[in-house]
């Protein structure tokens, strides 16, 4: 019998888009299973926890077969061994992404040449999709449920209103 083909989809999903949803769309056709791992990584200072992160994916992806979500801290690459992944998934927008993904797999590899690195581009609808210009976007005021499942949307406003608040 073949060895699983399992995959980790890495992200802080702060918050997840309908361009991750997409991306993870069509990965999951080609594992058998793919792990969708929300960082920890306080260093972008996420607007969103973990938790709230983590709830928020789930959501977006119930239903969907052969995901499961769940977060992690530390290196990529030593997440995906410890799950049995020997694939991990990047999306890759435009050329200015590709250089930083690309050292960043060239790293991966050097520390786990076990782990391969997969580039995906997004569909054509979400190319110029981030979760930094959405949170922008949100934060004066327009409307981004073109961008993002509805709840995400509710949340993201939810969570304005009150930062700002404290500010």
């Amino acid at each position: 019998m073949p060895a699983r083909r399992i995959a980790i989809y890495p992200g802080t999903f702060d918050p997840i888009t309908n361009g991750h949803i997409d991306l993870i769309r069509r990965a999951r056709a080609m594992v058998d299973e793919l792990i969708v791992a929300v960082a920890h990584n306080a260093e972008k200072r996420p607007l969103f926890s973990v938790r709230e992160r983590v709830a928020m994916v789930r959501r977006a992806l119930a239903g969907m077969a052969h995901v499961r979500v769940v977060d992690f801290g530390g290196l990529a690459v030593a997440f995906a061994r410890r799950q049995g992944a020997r694939t991990i998934l990047r999306g890759v927008r435009m050329v200015s992404d590709f250089e930083y993904e690309f050292q960043l797999a060239l790293t991966n590899r050097k520390l786990d040449p076990g782990v391969e690195t997969i580039f995906m581009m997004p569909s054509e609808s979400y190319a110029y999709l981030s979760s930094r210009l959405i949170k922008e976007a949100a934060a004066l005021g327009a409307t981004v449920s073109a961008f993002v499942p509805r709840f995400v949307e509710t949340a993201l406003k939810r969570k304005l209103r009150s930062s700002r608040s404290r500010a």
